[in-house]
């Protein structure tokens, strides 16, 4: 039976406009999946929305919609978003759905059974946007603390989850173990929430209809800490007749996200499955925001990107390159349209492209399109034939570790000694030299295994242009192709015939695009 990973991204709000901010925890988590697959791994990679609440049920009614309708036609954007970046998902789940809905009424009668959840009234500080409440020492200036909008002081009966009773084990969740990572975002977690004590967690309203009925009580409706985060569960199958899959892959192997929901997934979601007596997840990993200008991507900011303009205009590889080596491990990244560019002229065209491009023309040039077989090997081959043969060991470790835009900057960074190794060796004069003939063979057998290593490692990354590699390598067997391939030096490489296609990734004139991207 194969080893199981189990993956998931947050399930995203549908306010608005999908952009380039939404992108990346997805890329990332399907980077991750895909990674996996190829090790062998039997990967189940959830992502979804989020869809109830006042504020869906506020924006629906300002537009004369009911709120479902407004969320499908949102739903069907960020699918389309996703298909647009070649997201490989398991399941698309929306809390919305039939069966979520009926297991989160079930989660709650648990808790409330169980005595973890109980009624009470609550009175606090509400923030609309955030749908959260606050104490008056936790409001910045008069108002919210997490987005800086304004508050109203409100009182409503309510259902409270007894938070307060997990702390102790939250601490030692926290402190103890790997679960919350990168481990900056612990200390902030621990001294900023937990030892100020935690206070019991409203799970429920009644200032809106739009979520999932209190099976016991229909004036109240499930609250999101409930409703939302239950969905790594529900959709497994937990509390259903057909919970194999939950059987099968939970816990969860990591959950990853953006920082700003950190605390709900490290404080209220470890405690909602020790109240359940499920297992807890794996680890949590909160990323960094990619900014825009320094401060993070905000439809209400008006300083998005729109990933379909970018995907259009510069190619899907492209942009998921970019995503992928723009965040450094747990820290914020900005983007700038300049950066975008220079960085595809840099990386994909300057290196990579480049790479690919003169090792198939010499290929062809010296050699009549077959790769050749290596003859005489000299100490000018050492330090390129032993990074093609680490290549793959230090990406799955940075994998592992979850510094994606360093396993991304690895592959590139071995290409870069190869385009090295072309300028040391010059093929083009050993080709003039017939006693060299031996020599060339092995310089361009190689380079021809070096691109062949780097297409193999970057199929999880860019989906489109290792299979542009093998093309024009002339590789059509599966097994050159294998994930556990990478930098083993195959014979089957060798009679290959190479031919030429299209360039990888054209040069950018930058202000050329700087000026059209400003218009678009």
């Amino acid at each position: 039976m194969n080893k199981k990973y189990y993956i998931t991204t947050p399930i995203y709000y549908p306010s608005g406009n999908w952009h380039l901010g939404h992108c990346y925890t997805t890329v990332s988590c399907d980077a991750l999946a895909r990674f996996k697959r190829l090790q062998g791994y039997d990967v189940y990679y959830l992502t979804g929305t989020d869809e109830h609440g006042q504020k869906i049920e506020e924006r629906a009614k300002a537009k004369g919609m009911q709120p479902k309708e407004f969320v499908d036609s949102l739903v069907e954007d960020i699918k389309k978003l996703w298909e647009l970046l070649d997201i490989n998902y398991t399941k698309f789940i929306r809390t919305t759905d039939a069966d979520h809905e009926k297991a989160v009424g079930k989660i709650f009668s648990k808790l409330y059974e169980k005595g973890d959840i109980y009624k009470s009234s609550y009175e606090g500080w509400y923030c609309t946007p955030c749908e959260s409440y606050w104490t008056q020492s936790q409001l910045v200036d008069g108002k919210c603390p997490d987005c800086g909008r304004d508050v109203q002081i409100t009182k409503e009966d309510s259902y409270f989850f007894r938070l307060s009773k997990y702390q102790d084990r939250l601490i030692g969740l926290l402190t103890k173990t790997d679960f919350l990572q990168p481990k900056s975002r612990v200390n902030e977690m621990v001294n900023n929430f937990l030892k100020p004590g935690l206070t019991d967690l409203s799970v429920s309203r009644t200032s809106f209809k739009w979520g999932v009925p209190v099976p016991f009580d229909p004036d109240h409706v499930i609250y999101v800490w409930i409703d939302a985060l239950s969905n790594y569960i529900t959709a497994l199958g937990y509390t259903s007749e057909n919970d194999e899959d939950f059987k099968t892959y939970w816990p969860a192997d990591l959950h990853m996200m953006a920082k700003e929901i950190i605390r709900f997934h490290s404080i209220i979601w470890p405690a909602v499955l020790m109240a359940l007596d499920v297992p807890l997840p794996k680890k949590v990993f909160g990323h960094g925001w990619l900014l825009f200008g320094g401060d993070k991507m905000s439809k209400s900011k008006g300083n998005v990107v729109d990933p379909f303009i970018l995907v259009d205009r510069y190619g899907l590889d492209a942009v998921r390159y970019y995503l992928l080596s723009a965040l450094p491990y747990g820290m914020d990244g900005t983007y700038t349209n300049e950066t975008f560019i220079n960085k595809i002229n840099t990386d994909l065209c300057n290196t990579l492209g480049n790479l690919v491009s003169r090792t198939i023309a010499m290929t062809e040039q010296y050699f009549d399109s077959v790769i050749p077989a290596p003859v005489k090997k000299t100490e000018q081959d050492d330090f390129i034939v032993q990074a093609i043969k680490d290549i793959y060991g230090k990406v799955n470790q940075m994998v592992e570790d979850l510094e994606i835009n360093k396993a991304v900057e690895e592959i590139i960074k071995l290409t870069e000694y190869a385009n090295k190794y072309i300028d040391e060796t010059a093929p083009w004069k050993l080709a003039k030299e017939p006693e060299n003939k031996d020599r060339l063979s092995t310089v361009m057998y190689n380079l021809c295994e070096c691109i062949r290593t780097t297409a193999v490692v970057l199929q999880p990354f860019l989906t489109r242009t290792p299979e542009k590699i093998f093309e024009q390598l002339g590789i059509t067997k599966d097994n050159l192709k294998a994930f556990e391939s990478a930098g083993t030096f195959p014979e089957d490489l060798i009679g290959s015939n190479v031919h030429k296609t299209e360039i990888l990734f054209p040069r950018l004139n930058l202000q050329k695009e700087l000026d059209e991207l400003s218009k678009l």
